[in-house]
This record gives structure tokens, C-alpha cells and sequence, in this order.
């Protein structure tokens, strides 16, 4: 099965929810019970004054599994909103990562050369090693994990795709 046939079926999903505790683990139980599978998964407030969070989910399934969980997630009692950005339109995803890289010598010199191609920036310096930030699509940030390995990779830490639609229309 080729990446794009296998992209086709990953799905970034926003949830609008009231703030307030037991959301996240009513939504995630959703997903377990199910045997889903949650490849992303980030929370964050993003209305103090009503009280919302935003919940992006990415996760794969068939189109019939996938309106199974849009349709089980709006049943939640918390829930206000649930849309389907991979397929209402436009949007806009990225993923922030931490990657610590170990290296000397050449192999040092080669990791800032490809942290510049990938436009990731050394925000801590050793001289043993580095930590590189970088932002992207998911895609991005895996080939620049993938090129750091050979290279003295020793840890890496992500934050899961954020996403919104574009255009004027609020979620």
C-alpha cells in the first residue's frame, strides 16, 4: 500500500468541548472501547471565557469508521462541535518537536547543516550536543528524526498536530 493510499485514510478531527475535567478521558475511552487508534492527540483551552477547549485528534479508518467516530464523539455530553478538517477543506496542521542530538566532529557540523535545510533552529547547545526545534507537517518532522539518527539522535519529544480550518469561518 503506497503513503498516499494510506494518507487518504488518516483524518485530522477537531472537537469543541466544554473545559472541564473527565472531558479527555471520556473522548480517549471512546476511541479505546472501540479499539480505535489515536496516532495524534493534542488538548488545549482556547476560550477562557466560555469555558472551551479544542481537542485535535488525527487518527485512520475506513470512511464508515471514521463517521462512526464523528458521530460517537458528538454524542458526548461535553461536545459542542465536531468537524472533519481532512475533509470539510482547507486547513492549515503543523507538529513542534524537540530533537536532542549527541555528536562531535563531522557528524556535529552535518546536523546543523541539515537542522538549516529543515529550517529547525538549535535552541540549546553543548559541546556535546544540540537541541533542535523544529515545526512542520507530520511528515517534516519524522524525515528530520529519521536524518538526525545516524547522526547521534538520543531523544525526542513532540507536541501532536494542531490544526485549523482556513478561510473566515470559525470552528
Amino acid at each position: 500500500m503506497t503513503n498516499a493510499v494510506q494518507d487518504s485514510n488518516r483524518h485530522t478531527i477537531s472537537v469543541l468541548v466544554d473545559n472541564e475535567s473527565g472531558v479527555l478521558a471520556r473522548v480517549i475511552g471512546l476511541f479505546s472501547g472501540r479499539g480505535y487508534n489515536i496516532e495524534s492527540l493534542t488538548v488545549a483551552e482556547v476560550d477562557a471565557r466560555e469555558n472551551l477547549s479544542r481537542i485535535t485528534i488525527v487518527t485512520s479508518g475506513t470512511r464508515m469508521i471514521i463517521e462512526q467516530i464523528k458521530n460517537q464523539l458528538r454524542r458526548l455530553v461535553p461536545v459542542h462541535k465536531v468537524h472533519d478538517l481532512t475533509i470539510e477543506g482547507p486547513h492549515v496542521s503543523r507538529e513542534l518537536a524537540l530533537i536532542k542530538v549527541a555528536s562531535t566532529g563531522e557528524k556535529r557540523v552535518e546536523a546543523l547543516r541539515i537542522a538549516d535545510i529543515f529550517r529547525a533552529r538549535a535552541i540549546d547547545s553543548t559541546n556535546e550536543s544540540f537541541v533542535f526545534e523544529v515545526v512542520g507537517a507530520t511528515e517534516k518532522v519524522d524525515a528530520f528524526v529519521t536524518l538526525m539518527q545516524p547522526l547521534g539522535l538520543i531523544d525526542v519529544s513532540r507536541t501532536g498536530v494542531v490544526a485549523i480550518a482556513r478561510g473566515p469561518k470559525a470552528l
